[in-house]
């Protein structure tokens, strides 16, 4: 006897959170062809009273009856299809589409993307389309871990907001299934949706929240974008999350990375319902604890680095401020930047004497750096040791973040020098960063107004820290893992003679008097005669203890006693213990 299917949704959980997120953005009409591999989706859909399916065994005429429908209609309409060739025959139609602006979603059902190339029947590769049949592609895999799920709802919002954005056209969605043959799921769950704000649309109220402004990498801000942003924050208490190379000037940024960064101890003042996400790619690794995010971009994609994207708004960032400050009612009263300073000085003032150290460094050079000048930051180690301690307001902060290598952080620096040459480029690297980039200081361009220091440990300090996943090899990491020894092994004469040889200052030091004394010549305001280089000696174990203090400088006895009970139930206990709660 054949087994009967059960009578709810399948229990794929890629297959559901489309059949979700397409409910919640509005695509109810479906044109299904016949097919194996997507039996587990139209089955879904068919069983949903909210769709209305059609069918066609020709997908080449079924793209073209989706292109009448949503003309017709001027809504979404969705195609579904099995492996093999059936999507091949999507193309005419979805042609068609992408020249009209039709808004199409077209799903393809495959097997294990793993299978691809390894001649398995009805297996083909949809990992790349043509440029002019859909305005974006995902793939959407299998669901067997949180980062999964995570994934599968980030590409599967990006795809159906894209089916309206400027103008609309069609899209593709590849979903992987197991061809399960379990239909016992009584409800869909909940899948986090993700909406776009056009301008001029209605915007989603913020009254009463507590609200942040997170700040990734930006470019300068113009005082008029400053303006806006503060009155944003004057009227719903907000605080501006800042590293260096956000720039934010205004009087509500605060450097959060101290008191987000703490290993044992977390911050009330952490806790927000909206964070607003601004900016491009962060490299400071911590952020307010927030409820929802809320992307603020002209490029008006979903972009998703928290998890907990909410809304997307298709707008500039002083249009966003400025008409979320003139929203008429009653204005949130949290002053979230004086709680963040508060617990900001209340954490620093515990610091104490650090090793010597790039954190060392920075403590102490960071305040003496000139008004005006522009500071450039290596990638890591030199970001995170800077991020630690505020410099004016007026110094512009940068770090090759964008596609996060060492590579070019000197180039990126003497580029920028070239371009204003009024003013004093400051750059921190690692050793490995500047011989990785060692040719960039030969160029003839090279100018007084650029002054380079180098923290040399020897080794790529970064996987020697005490948190890192390279440090449980001890010393056994050295020889690959953290490249050792290479570059003259801290060597105190080849950066001099190399440096000194192309006409730079050269200056040094290895310990903390010796760096006090070099750094007032290297921080002086005046323009040098010739460029800079500052050689500072440092160890690695030095770098890796100054971190762990600074990380567990807020430290208190809740925090302790939940790093002992995770200590003996390991993450996967502490998660059943919470369940169990009910927390």
């Amino acid at each position: 006897m054949t087994a009967q299917a059960g009578k709810g949704y399948t229990d794929e959980v890629n297959v559901q959170i489309l059949v979700s997120l397409m409910k919640h953005h509005g695509v109810c009409r479906v044109v299904a062809s016949p097919g194996t591999t997507n039996v587990t989706l139209v089955a879904c859909l068919q069983r949903d009273p909210y769709f209305t399916v059609y069918s066609s065994v020709d997908e080449r005429s079924a793209a073209y009856m989706a292109c009448g429908i949503a003309a017709e209609t001027g809504e979404p309409v969705a195609l579904s299809c099995t492996g093999a060739t059936a999507s091949r025959n999507y193309i005419p139609g979805l042609t068609e589409a992408f020249y009209r602006k039709l808004p199409v979603l077209a799903v393809t059902s495959t097997q294990h993307l793993g299978r691809i190339g390894h001649m398995y029947p009805q297996v083909i590769d949809r990992t790349n389309e043509l440029n002019d049949i859909c305005r974006v592609s995902v793939q959407c895999p299998t669901v067997h871990s949180a980062d999964d799920l995570w994934a599968c709802e980030a590409n599967l919002n990006c795809a159906l907001l894209e089916l309206t954005r400027e103008g609309g056209g069609p899209v593709h969605v590849n979903m992987v299934t197991t061809y399960s043959g379990n239909f016992d799921v009584a409800e869909l769950p909940t899948a986090r949706a993700v909406d776009r704000v056009e301008r001029g649309g209605k915007l989603p109220s913020m009254a009463g929240k507590r609200v942040a402004v997170y700040v990734g990498a930006h470019r300068a801000w113009s005082d008029s974008e400053v303006e806006a942003c503060e009155a944003f924050c004057e009227r719903y208490g907000a605080v501006v999350f800042c590293d260096h190379t956000s720039n934010y000037p205004g009087a509500h940024g605060v450097m959060g990375a101290l008191v987000a960064t703490q290993a044992h101890y977390y911050s009330e003042c952490r806790n927000v319902d909206v964070m607003v996400h601004v900016g491009e790619v962060s490299g400071a690794y911590a952020s307010p604890g927030s409820k929802e995010v809320w992307r603020v971009s002209l490029d008006g994609q979903p972009r998703d680095p928290f998890g907990k994207l909410r809304y997307v708004f298709d707008m500039g960032e002083e249009e966003f401020f400025r008409a979320y400050a003139e929203i008429e009612g009653t204005p949130s009263v949290p002053d979230l930047a004086a709680e963040w300073r508060a617990e900001d000085e209340r954490i620093r003032a515990k610091i104490p004497e650090l090793p010597f150290s790039n954190i060392w460094c920075a403590q102490h050079m960071a305040p003496t750096l000139p008004e005006g000048s522009v500071l450039h930051l290596g990638i890591l180690n030199s970001l995170r040791s800077w991020n630690f301690f505020p410099v004016d307001s007026s110094i512009r902060a940068y770090c090759n973040t964008g596609g996060f290598g060492i590579d070019g952080c000197m180039s990126t620096l003497i580029g920028a020098s070239l371009a204003s040459t009024e003013k004093t480029f400051f750059g921190v690297v690692g050793d490995l960063a500047c011989f990785y980039d060692l040719n960039s200081l030969g160029n003839r361009h090279v100018a007084r107004n650029v002054r380079i220091m180098v923290v040399d440990n020897g080794v790529g300090t970064e996987f020697k820290n005490f948190n890192h996943k390279a440090a449980a090899f001890g010393e056994e990491a050295d020889a690959y893992m953290a490249a050792r020894g290479h570059y003259g092994n801290r060597s105190h004469e080849l950066l001099r003679h190399y440096a000194e040889d192309l006409g730079f200052e050269y200056l040094s030091a290895s310990t903390k008097d010796e760096f006090l004394a070099a750094a007032e010549r290297f921080t002086a305001p005046e323009q040098a005669e010739r460029p800079m280089l500052f050689e500072v000696f440092t160890d690695s174990k030095d770098e890796s203890d100054a971190l762990e203090i600074m990380y567990e400088v807020g430290t208190n006895a809740a925090g302790k006693a939940k790093d002992a009970v995770r200590g003996i139930l390991g993450d996967k206990g502490v998660a059943a213990v919470k369940k169990i709660l009910g927390r």
